[in-house]
């Protein structure tokens, strides 16, 4: 206390109000994390998700790890109500899952982005006024995108199956119901997946994982 009354009067206050801005911050970052909230994540805007979905495939195959999390942020803010922090730290995970797994070169490798995909999930589950199974639903979700990363090895079919075994677990619905909205899934994809090969046009320096992703 001698020690801050010793200095001038414009800089204690520059510091009092330092402190005080830090503390409303915390107190506002704690409060947006541990607050009671749901969502029915069934209902949500799909022209808006499939704008934001293609927008994130080419972040994605760009390697644009701010964008994408940025994206993912935005999806769950204006789609499932989540608050800004919890969103942020939701789409951290989801972000740093997909670039763990891009980044891999084997099933092995591609595991390693389970951890943050059950986590992910998780805090989905969390909110969502509807259950299922969070470890399944991580599980299939990293499946499909092993499957799409290997989809020369799968027979035609395997990819939309797949995503809509993902989304059915989710969701809580029959995957048949979904297969055709994953088989569009997967045509946006496919061309995000286009578009960034043509941007990348004659560039051959690209890392391993993002040749396979885009096809180069």
């Amino acid at each position: 206390m001698k020690l801050l009354s010793r200095l001038p009067r414009l800089l204690r206050r520059t510091l009092l109000v330092f402190v005080l801005v830090v503390a409303a911050l915390a107190a506002w970052i704690a409060f947006d994390l541990l607050r009671p909230h749901s969502t029915d994540i069934r209902r949500f805007d799909p022209e808006e998700v499939a704008r934001l979905d293609t927008a994130m495939w080419r972040s994605y195959y760009s390697r644009e790890r701010v964008k994408l999390f940025r994206q993912l942020g935005q999806l769950l803010r204006r789609q499932y109500g989540f608050s800004y922090w919890r969103s942020q730290t939701v789409a951290y995970r989801a972000a740093r899952s997909a670039f763990v797994f891009k980044d891999g070169s084997s099933r092995a490798d591609y595991e390693r982005a389970l951890p943050d995909l059950v986590r992910f999930y998780s805090d989905i589950r969390s909110a969502s006024t509807s259950d299922f199974d969070v470890e399944r639903a991580a599980q299939l979700e990293l499946e499909w995108w092993i499957v799409h990363r290997e989809r020369a090895r799968h027979a035609p079919g395997d990819l939309e199956r797949a995503l809509a075994a993902a989304a059915a677990e989710v969701y809580r619905v029959a995957p048949e119901r979904l297969v055709r909205g994953r088989r569009v899934v997967a045509q946006r994809e496919t061309a995000a997946r286009q578009l960034t090969r043509q941007r990348v046009g004659a560039d051959r320096c690209l890392r391993p994982a993002d040749q396979r992703d885009v096809g180069v």
